[in-house]
């Protein structure tokens, strides 16, 4: 009964859907004002019904409910609770069916949230977010149904969940992710109604911006925990591989970067209307690009859903769809909204276009590696590889003076500067930042020039980065009256905490890069290995069972000139539905360096292991980083003047 229910429910939330999307336009086109007021009650009607399906199939795993096809093969009876409730979005279906889930949830927050929003603007926005969901849920109900039953005949216990999502990540992680991906959707749908409307403003701009940054923050902490989730599960000590679907995640968060810094731009200059709109679109068509990429078959990946070719025709023309009316209404309207201000060349206008430019670059030319070896396949153009080595270069060469311009950005002012009052105001963390570069290129002197190079640039670029954020935080916190710290707005504080993110991720960055050592060797039991400065001691093996799995577990001891600095207990788990084999690793993290263990393969004819083991510098900051970007999205949501804008719109709308 219960997957009925939720079949039915999304039955209805297409209906809803289909209302949502068409009722208000015909009212706005045919100004009858009811008719445009339903958009509030179809979208919180459609909210409730996706709600009700999501839940219904989160209680059928819980229940073991076997007759559903896709309970039967994620899931079975030993599963802990937690990761059977996580394994309803750990399929295919079940993935959809979230990104439905948090559509309607975005969209709802709108209907809640929008109260100062003039009513045809509500009604456009939540009209074009209806046309949304109804390709989604269509494609669910025609396609990835998640409660199919497999009647009359059905297992009595089920198949197994990935042991690779058997994890704790796997319950965060992607609706971290789907937070984001979806989140842009509401910036592109305020992008269409403004085009539609003919009216870019910087109050338009006040609007979109909170909005905007709630799904960069979720986006951006989400990658971060999934590269926080590879490294620990996956044992090859790695943080990111430039996988095809971490560059479908990475390209969204790019151009989402991009569009806050041009909204900032849009809403305290009123330049870039035209770029803004245009980033908008491609922030949720690159999320879409990205849905398509997981789920199309086309591609082959550790994250990847294999599906078939059916379901990725129709995300293919969906995502047509969608980015071919939303450039060709771009195409058609953006005369409208554009505008053409006055400003210097050396001023914070030109270093936004400069860094909306930067990132749509890099964004491109992940973009063509990714896509590169699909369309060559395509095309019968033979096997085409493209790696680590392509993006690390890329990267590397254009995000440099990227984060240069992130710590000169703030020190310099709208429209108009002069090249010795930046000089003035930025000698000290220039001379600060080389201090800290040469300081480290001391301390690893041995190494290679190449080596040397790279590590003084990251540091240099990192220490750059805070201490020019410390110098304007100083400079705003004074005041005649003295030193007021809270009179900084809360959107400079969220910038400073992302700013300083930034940079202590860039260190995370080079500096585990560079000095990270790596050994794979023999070890038998009582066998010994230095490692850096660290010798590692294999002290024993033991065999455990787990609810779902069998396993075994190494111990090892860690010493540093003698004294016991850690011990590690890397696992090799057996899972007992699949029979497939995981490498848990072990792990003793510190802010300033992580000791790492993964056991191997038993070697054969012997009692001997092949374990991998890494001394890595600095990894932690890396995650570190990542979460104080995240927090200072959340940070700049809440500045006050989004509010008062809001009191006064709505004053002048009850006038």
């Amino acid at each position: 009964m219960i997957p009925e229910i939720g079949s039915l429910a999304l039955t209805f939330a297409l209906a809803l859907a289909v209302i949502q999307f068409v009722v208000p336009l015909v009212g706005i086109h045919t100004n009858h004002w009811r008719l445009v007021l339903i958009a509030k009650p179809a979208a919180i009607g459609q909210f409730i019904f996706v709600t009700i399906a999501f839940v219904s199939l989160a209680w059928s795993f819980y229940a073991n409910d076997f007759s559903i096809a896709y309970v039967a093969q994620n899931s079975n009876r030993s599963l802990p609770t937690v990761y059977r409730l996580g394994a309803t979005w750990g399929g295919h279906e079940g993935s959809l069916l979230l990104w439905a889930f948090i559509l309607s949830v975005w969209t709802f927050s709108v209907t809640l949230f929008s109260k100062s929003l003039p009513a045809l603007t509500r009604a456009r926005v939540l009209a074009i977010l209806g046309a949304v969901t109804i390709g989604f849920i269509s494609f669910i109900l025609f396609t990835s149904n998640p409660f199919d039953r497999l009647l009359p005949i059905y297992p009595i216990d089920g198949s197994d969940l990935n042991p690779l999502l058997q994890d704790p990540g796997m319950v965060f992680h992607p609706p971290l992710l789907y937070m984001g991906y979806v989140g842009f959707s509401v910036a592109f749908a305020f992008s269409l109604a403004a085009l539609l409307e003919g009216r870019i403003d910087t109050l338009w701009a006040r609007w979109v911006r909170p909005w905007t940054q709630a799904a960069w923050m979720f986006l951006t902490l989400g990658i971060a925990t999934g590269s926080w989730w590879a490294y620990y599960e996956l044992g090859w000590g790695g943080w990111w591989f430039w996988d095809p679907v971490e560059n479908a995640s990475f390209m969204p968060w790019l151009i989402g970067t991009a569009l806050l810094h041009s909204l900032a731009a849009t809403e305290k200059r009123g330049v870039f209307k035209a770029w803004t709109t245009l980033l908008s679109i491609a922030a949720f068509s690159f999320s879409l690009l990205g849905t398509f990429l997981v789920r199309s078959g086309v591609l082959t990946s550790v994250h990847a859903f294999a599906n078939d070719p059916v379901r990725g025709t129709y995300i293919l023309v969906f995502l047509g769809v969608v980015v071919g009316s939303s450039l060709a209404l771009f195409a058609v309207r953006a005369s409208t909204v554009s505008v053409t201000s006055w400003f210097g060349w050396l001023s914070r206008e030109v270093l936004f276009l400069i860094n909306n430019l930067i990132l749509a670059v890099v964004t491109v030319m992940i973009l063509i590696g990714t896509l590169q070896p699909i369309l060559a396949e395509l095309f019968e153009l033979g096997k085409i590889s493209v790696g680590p080595p392509y993006f690390n270069l890329v990267f590397t060469i254009l995000m440099a003076p990227l984060i240069f311009l992130v710590g000169l950005g703030p020190v310099i002012n709208w429209r108009q500067f002069t090249m010795k009052e930046v000089l003035n105001r930025s000698k000290v963390g220039l001379a600060v930042a080389v201090l800290f570069g040469l300081i480290q290129i001391y301390l690893e002197w041995q190494r290679s020039s190449l080596d040397l190079i790279q590590i003084f640039i990251g540091v240099f670029l990192a220490v750059w980065v805070i201490s020019m954020t410390a110098s304007d935080w100083l400079k705003k916190a004074k005041r005649k009256a003295g030193f007021s710290p809270m009179k900084v707005s809360a959107s400079h504080y969220g910038m400073y905490v992302a700013h300083v993110g930034l940079a202590i991720a860039v260190i995370g960055v080079v500096l585990s890069s560079h000095l990270s050592v790596e050994k794979v060797v023999r070890l038998g039991i009582t066998d010994e290995q230095q490692v850096d400065e660290y010798t590692f001691k294999f002290d024993s093996l033991e065999d455990f069972t787990a609810s779902n799995y069998d396993g075994i577990r190494g111990h090892f001891s860690v010493t540093k000139d003698g004294k016991l600095v850690t011990q590690l207990n890397p696992e090799k788990r057996q899972y007992h539905a699949s029979g497939q084999w995981m490498t848990e690793a072990g792990i003793d993290a510190t802010l300033t360096k992580d000791l790492y263990i993964a056991l191997g393969e038993k070697l054969p004819e012997s009692d001997d292991w092949a374990v991998r083991i890494y001394v890595k510098p600095y990894v932690t900051t890396l995650w570190l980083g990542g979460l104080l970007m995240g927090l200072g999205g959340l940070i700049a949501m809440f500045d006050k003047r989004y509010r008062k804008k809001r009191q006064k719109i709505n004053t002048e709308t009850s006038s």
